[in-house]
């Protein structure tokens, strides 16, 4: 398989999930060279996960302190079933395999991003074959963000791998390969197709970027006819205060409602306001045919990352609660 030539990132199968509304490149501005999703070849077998959470929760801590870690994957394995290890290009932490056996330590059961933009292959080989050996439930496979220009501009972009042709390598060695996908983004008709690529190459599961219900269902309501057939997960996004809102909003493909926004800033109880908003959203969410579980995305509060973690945690309480009654 061929690199798509102008695609700054190396692709073989596009388009990633950062288009812009207009159909643009995040990292160019120029036309994404990839108007339709590439098509995987031959399917590659997937290794189903041993379970799907119903709960699954960001992790977000201090890099480089296992303290930190330790008291923030405690405090979110008592209400969630686990933890999105994300990877940011400005927040650099211990190497995934050294986190995951950190985080399993701490008593959370972590699902490991691996991004193809700061390694080459070898090392995310070295990785996989490490994340295997601690038998983890699952890596989620990402192409990645471009660096922006301002964050370590002395630091190499890699794009050996895409985040479909590293799912295949997660599941030829014998890894639940979790794909991201991002129903809000450019072209939107096509993303449900885009999914049964990834499950083509191998995905086992999908966590969708936090996007409006309505969103959701459309995406969903045309996967099944795409040919999808793995569970998928849905991203619920958590904010309690403005900073932990804006980090949700003004990314590609990331759809936060300005007017849901407004309503949990405004309220007496912010931090309640936004526990309640989120749980009514898991709710909806957890009704859209398909939708095995929900991902509480993005950081929570602004407030210390332990305080963040036990307002996550609440919040897997509540939506267990009202999912099981």
């Amino acid at each position: 398989m061929r690199r798509r030539e102008g695609c700054p990132k190396h692709m073989v199968m596009g388009p990633c999930g950062g288009v812009r509304e207009d159909g643009g490149c995040e990292v160019v501005g120029e036309p994404c060279v990839f108007p339709t999703p590439a098509t995987w070849p031959a399917p590659v077998p997937g290794v189903p996960p041993r379970r799907v959470p119903l709960i699954l929760a960001d992790y977000t801590a201090d890099p480089y302190s296992v303290p930190m870690l330790t008291t923030v994957a405690g405090t979110l394995a008592a209400g969630c079933d686990a933890v999105l290890v994300g990877e940011h290009q400005n927040r650099p932490d211990f190497p995934p395999v050294l986190l995951a056996s950190l985080l399993q330590a701490a008593g959370a059961r972590p699902w490991v991003t691996l991004a193809c933009r700061d390694r080459n292959r070898i090392v995310l080989e070295q990785e996989l074959n490490g994340l295997r050996q601690l038998d983890v439930d699952a890596v989620l496979c990402v192409t990645g963000d471009a660096r922006a220009r301002d964050v370590r501009p002395d630091v190499t972009q890699v794009f050996d791998l895409d985040g479909p042709r590293l799912a295949a390598l997660a599941a030829s060695a014998g890894l639940t390969a979790a794909v991201p996908e991002t129903p809000a983004a450019p072209p939107r008709d096509l993303r449900p197709g885009r999914l049964a690529q990834k499950q083509r190459a191998g995905a086992a599961v999908a966590v969708l970027n936090h996007a409006a219900v309505d969103t959701v269902t459309a995406f969903m309501a045309g996967a099944a006819p795409a040919g999808v057939t793995i569970p998928v997960i849905a991203g619920v996004a958590v904010f309690t205060d403005e900073p932990s809102a804006a980090v949700l909003s003004g990314l590609p493909g990331l759809e936060l409602d300005p007017a849901a926004v407004r309503a949990v800033l405004a309220a007496p109880d912010p931090v309640e306001a936004g526990i309640a908003a989120a749980a009514r959203e898991a709710a909806a969410l957890l009704a859209v045919p398909g939708i095995a579980g929900v991902n509480l995305s993005g950081l929570g509060s602004a407030r210390g990352y332990q305080y963040a973690a036990t307002l996550k945690a609440e919040l897997g309480r509540r939506i267990r609660e009202g999912h099981a009654a």
